[in-house]
């Protein structure tokens, strides 16, 4: 059996790093914090997200300031994200990976109903045997249990499958689950924060790609 790639959509197949970072700080406007760089935000972000805002704020955000910051976000990254493009590459590797007759899916903590008109908005949902993004409160949520129930859905099995993101929760998750990941450089993490979390990183998706077929056995 070859390979199964679940790849990661915001900051990896998905460049939308500006409109993330804009987003973030029309949330961050809601309680009067002021604004931070691409820079400070790739140094700082972390999982679960109330836990970034903390580390902002200098305490966590209570329920209702959570929501009025969420709320703040999604919208803004709404009118922001459709002027993203794909990562470079990225069309070029999914559609070669479905040629060459493996399998490939996606799985993103971007609200599964904004998901979807994304990805086939850019063409490329023919190419995922299966497409989740969250459903349910945002607050606190992981990576985690979505990629069990993805993998579980699918039937596949993690110890043959390689999760391609660009966070510390895409490692997370794969390893909780038996899983590998390819961390990749160009979302919302920088290098040094990836390099010390047990999974192999590279600055470019080819590379992640390259990785994952060099493991193979």
């Amino acid at each position: 059996m070859s390979t199964h790639i679940v790849w990661d959509w915001n900051g990896t197949l998905l460049h939308d790093m500006a409109a993330v970072v804009a987003s973030s700080n029309a949330a961050f406007a809601t309680l009067g914090m002021a604004p931070i760089t691409l820079e400070q935000y790739r140094e700082l972000y972390t999982f679960p997200i109330p836990k970034f805002y903390e580390l902002l704020l200098g305490r966590e955000p209570s329920r209702d300031e959570w929501t009025v910051l969420d709320a703040a976000f999604q919208d803004r990254y709404q009118e922001l994200s459709d002027a993203c493009g794909l990562t470079e590459g990225a069309a070029g590797l999914l559609a070669g990976w479905r040629a060459a007759g493996r399998s490939q899916s996606l799985l993103s903590m971007h609200e599964h109903h904004r998901l979807v008109p994304q990805v086939r908005a850019r063409g490329i949902e023919e190419h995922f045997v299966r497409v989740d993004g969250r459903v349910g409160e945002s607050y606190g949520t992981g990576k985690r249990d979505y990629l069990k129930r993805h993998l579980e859905r699918l039937g596949q099995d993690p110890a043959r499958t390689v999760v391609i993101g660009d966070a510390a929760d895409d490692a997370a998750a794969a390893h909780w689950m038996g899983a590998r990941a390819v961390l990749y450089t160009g979302g919302s993490h920088t290098r040094e924060k990836l390099a010390g979390l047990g999974a192999p990183v590279v600055d470019s998706l080819a590379e992640a790609v390259e990785l994952v077929l060099a493991d193979e056995v």
